[in-house]
């Protein structure tokens, strides 16, 4: 088996200091944390979007979503593209289709693959590791330990949270689709459902996917949500995506109602398909139906 690291994008450093608040019309505020400091991983900027309208009184569903730079904001995101999460949470709020929620953007670093392969199955991971000579660890732990025990507590402390599982979302593309899928899996009591977009698979061979049978989260409490595109890199895609549709399937979960696998013909692997197919998974997980 061969080890393939595949750093799909640059790291954009760009830092904005001390804790600013940043209005964007009608599309809420967003408070930026930087240099958020933790005992786990390195330090990193935190983007914490507010919808409209934001009251201390009401209690917020949280979603917290991965390579937070390409998140809401073009000049800091891979490429100039961002996913313009703002504008799809505000329309899909007017249009009833989703509950207000608080987006928690969490920045990448150079370290973005160390954070976001999953460190299981173990064995066969470290086995690798040696065979190929390979120094460093992963930090996928550590980064979900810097999530759960330091992140959470403090954003569930300044903003006003729903803070069970039900209600609580994690979310990303690419290797952000294994580390959340990986999150949901490790720590199902904080997180209720996984957003996994353009997820990659074939990281180290397709290893994470020997993990899945027996180690997926509780269908009757969580929902998973994955999808593709046809073209460049997530062409790839569909023959893993199958095999994990058989494995979830296999472990409970139902089509369209707690488990949804989605196909989009022409979606690249790129900012912009996914910005244009963000609507699917928040309505997917963030659906009026708990209200």
């Amino acid at each position: 088996m061969k080890l393939k690291v595949l750093l799909l994008f640059p790291i954009f450093i760009f830092v904005l200091t001390g804790c600013q608040e940043i209005f964007s019309g009608g599309k809420g505020k967003i408070v930026y944390h930087n240099y958020f400091p933790s005992a786990y991983v390195a330090e990193r900027n935190i983007e914490v979007w507010l919808p409209p309208k934001y009251d201390h009184g009401k209690e917020y569903d949280v979603i917290y979503i991965h390579d937070g730079q390409n998140v809401f904001n073009a000049e800091t995101s891979y490429a100039g593209i961002a996913w313009e999460m703002d504008s799809t949470m505000n329309d899909l709020v007017r249009k009833g289709k989703i509950r207000p929620a608080i987006v928690v953007a969490i920045w990448n670093t150079p370290d973005r693959f160390r954070e976001y392969m999953p460190f299981q199955p173990r064995e066969p991971l470290l086995a690798i590791k040696q065979a190929m000579g390979i120094e460093e660890d992963l930090l996928s732990d550590e980064y979900l330990k810097f999530i759960v025990k330091e992140l959470k507590p403090f954003i569930d402390k300044n903003y006003s949270t729903k803070k069970d599982p039900a209600n609580t979302f994690i979310m990303g593309s690419s290797m952000g689709g294994l580390i959340s899928l990986y999150a949901v899996m490790e720590y199902p009591e904080i997180f209720g459902g996984a957003g996994c977009i353009s997820t990659h698979w074939p990281a180290v061979d397709g290893i994470f996917i020997e993990h899945l049978p027996g180690n997926l989260p509780n269908p009757d409490t969580h929902k998973m949500y994955f999808d593709h595109g046809t073209i460049n890199l997530d062409s790839l895609y569909q023959p893993m995506q199958e095999r994990v549709d058989m494995i979830v399937e296999a472990h409970g979960f139902f089509k369209d109602q707690n488990w949804m696998s989605l196909k989009f013909e022409g979606a690249d692997h790129n900012e912009a398909s996914w910005r244009d197919r963000l609507h699917e998974p928040l309505i997917f997980l963030l659906g009026k139906e708990q209200d």
